[in-house]
């Protein structure tokens, strides 16, 4: 089929929509996995439990200091569109390299992977005899060895998802929205029949939740290397809550969206943050914490706890429908920004180019599912997205930064809606990204001299991200049009 790029994005998603994909995005495979963790690392119920609303008040005060932005400039791309305006084109380019090379893709992969890995429950995937996954090595400078044919199984039904879930967005925006919304409200409903579940369980016991705050502290004074932990433990929860921004990307598509994004950013934020709350209580309700952090499968041994034998099922069952939803909305999401990138000049060409049917960015959302499937195969996925955090929360504290320099730039633009407790709230986030990015830091460098890494990760998320460069400079000599038309 031919595409041009005559059609325009069709404004189709409402409110609900916009909130089923803040917290689809979002509610993906971290609240089921990363809890045991951080229990280890944090060795008190109490702190953990305040770890998780910490955390989503941070991400909240994030959601805030966007939403005034998203409500200024309503153009599909979102976060690209806004470092553009922001900071020009250099800067945004950076971030649209990351998001495509490894931030978006690499998320992509590695929800999509955790899919197939829980699709084992109900039926065992093929793979490899050991002989023959071990045959086939390709070796990556700074990361090892990687095994494409290792898994295969798992890494076959991984790219099949990817593209059925591409091909479902690519049959139009609302079709998509439809299919998140759907999944969203599966995955909200299981948690909290969970929760209840939970909590009407005869041999749980409320003692868990009380009973090693002193002791950590006192641990805290005796080592106050501890404190990492915590730093390491916030890590995991951002984890958790991180793709709250993706909604962003899909501004053009959306109904009233000077309205509807920031309503839907903080409405599907604070729904995260309750749903986050609720599920970990009903973890340490049913288990001490020392099972907690033992455990490697926390909700799966929750719920067998709850549900006896069908407790296991239950649980790759949340995971299938949790993981397929967040898979849905953030290929859904993220195409929106290499489409912006195109249109402006700043990536290959036919990546901006529209169906004249579905009007959706179809080239846009073909390359993503084609780059996610060679990511899927290399192996690299956690590895280099785990890198790339980082970079994220350098763009995280430079994106709220951003509603200072256009309240400069734009003084007398219509605002329908301005970040609560300004300037407060965004220089909270601003001060946290900052303290987290160099916090983040020091521990690589720390871990790499103690010999934990083998490279400094945040270092080599940098050199990934500065890889870009020569791209820009390309697609600006052979792309970028003379002039860029100003939407905001």
């Amino acid at each position: 089929m031919a595409f041009d790029t005559s059609p325009k994005l069709k404004s189709e998603l409402g409110l609900f929509t916009t909130i089923a994909i803040v917290i689809g995005a979002v509610i993906g495979s971290g609240i089921f996995k990363k809890p045991s963790l951080m229990a280890s690392q944090v060795g008190s119920a109490e702190i953990l439990i305040l770890i998780w609303v910490v955390a989503g008040v941070i991400t909240l005060f994030g959601a805030l200091t966007n939403a005034e932005v998203a409500g200024l400039i309503s153009e599909t791309g979102g976060q690209y569109v806004f470092f553009e305006k922001m900071y020009g084109e250099f800067i945004a380019f950076l971030y649209g390299w990351a998001i495509f090379i490894v931030i978006q893709t690499g998320s992509i992969a590695s929800i999509s992977y955790i899919f197939s890995e829980y699709f084992q429950y109900f039926i065992k995937l093929p793979r490899f005899p050991g002989i023959v996954e071990n045959s086939f090595i390709i070796h990556i400078p700074f990361i090892g060895n990687i095994l494409p044919l290792e898994n295969i199984g798992i890494k076959f039904l991984t790219i099949c998802l990817v593209f059925f879930l591409t091909t479902i967005n690519y049959l139009g925006v609302k079709f998509g929205g439809g299919i998140a919304a759907f999944f969203t409200s599966a995955k909200v409903l299981i948690l909290l029949f969970f929760v209840i579940a939970a909590f009407a369980f005869a041999g749980g016991n409320a003692g868990n939740f009380t009973g090693h705050l002193n002791s950590t502290f006192n641990n805290i004074n005796a080592n106050p290397s501890i404190f990492f932990g915590f730093v390491a433990a916030l890590s995991g929860a951002f984890w958790a809550y991180d793709g709250w921004n993706n909604v962003t990307y899909l501004a053009g598509e959306i109904k009233n969206p000077q309205r509807n994004i920031p309503l839907g950013l903080v409405i599907g934020t604070v729904i995260v943050i309750i749903v986050y709350v609720l599920v970990n209580l009903a973890y340490i309700y049913v288990l001490p914490l020392d099972e907690i952090a033992k455990s490697e499968l926390v909700a799966s041994d929750a719920a067998k706890r709850i549900l006896g034998n069908i407790g296991g099922g239950f649980v790759a069952a949340a995971v299938l429908v949790s993981t397929f939803g967040t898979a849905n909305g953030t290929i859904m999401a993220s195409a929106r920004v290499y489409h912006a990138m195109a249109n402006r000049g700043m990536f290959f060409k036919a990546i901006g180019k529209t169906s004249p049917k579905f009007f959706t960015p179809a080239n846009a959302l073909f390359l993503q599912a084609i780059w996610t499937s060679l990511l899927v195969m290399s192996g690299t996925f956690d590895i280099l997205t785990d890198m790339l955090i980082f970079v994220s929360w350098i763009f995280y504290g430079l994106g709220a930064a951003g509603v200072f320099v256009l309240r400069k730039k734009l003084p007398s633009a219509t605002r329908k809606y301005k970040v609560w407790g300004y300037p407060v709230i965004p220089i909270i986030f601003v001060l946290f990204a900052f303290f987290f990015v160099i916090l983040t830091l020091y521990n690589d460098i720390n871990g790499y001299l103690c010999g934990r890494y083998r490279i400094i990760n945040s270092a080599f998320g940098l050199l990934l991200t500065f890889c870009g460069i020569p791209f820009y400079l390309i697609f600006k000599k052979i792309y970028r049009p003379k002039e860029v038309p100003n939407e905001c």
